[in-house]
């Protein structure tokens, strides 16, 4: 793959499929692109980096052929997009259990809070080309 980011999200959340459009409209240079976590791409890739107990709920970051998972997903991505958002590595200081406890707590309950829908989203046309081994 070239030197684009992957961001893979479980495609059937409706909290996630709102931070995929979030980061997709900050992020001008199209470094980002998407797969679900039902996809098959998703599946080699938590194999080939040996990523433990996966999950719809497990957020991951493949970046210069490192893998990032959970609350260090979303802070890398945080610091690569356009504005502020870079800010939010300030969190770091807090140590990953801690991290990782709240977004494990906020992932656990986000059907809930957000709902779901019963199969993955269909990109639209106009941002088609930022998602990889999603069949429409």
């Amino acid at each position: 793959m070239d030197k684009r980011y992957i961001v893979i999200f479980d495609g059937v959340c409706n909290f996630c499929n709102g931070a995929v459009n979030f980061i997709i409209k900050r992020d001008p240079g199209g470094v980002f692109v998407f797969t679900p976590m039902q996809s098959e791409l998703a599946r080699e890739l938590v194999v080939k980096f040996n990523v433990p107990n996966v999950g719809v709920d497990t957020f991951l970051l493949i970046k210069n052929d490192r893998c990032y998972v959970f609350s260090d997903a979303a802070l890398e991505i945080a610091r690569n997009l356009a504005g502020l958002w870079f800010l939010f590595n300030v969190f770091k200081i807090v140590p990953r259990p801690i991290r990782d406890g709240a977004y494990k707590l906020f992932a656990r309950n986000r059907y809930e809070l957000f709902g779901r829908t019963e199969a993955c989203m269909v990109p639209s046309d106009e941002v088609r080309s930022r998602f990889v081994d999603v069949k429409t």
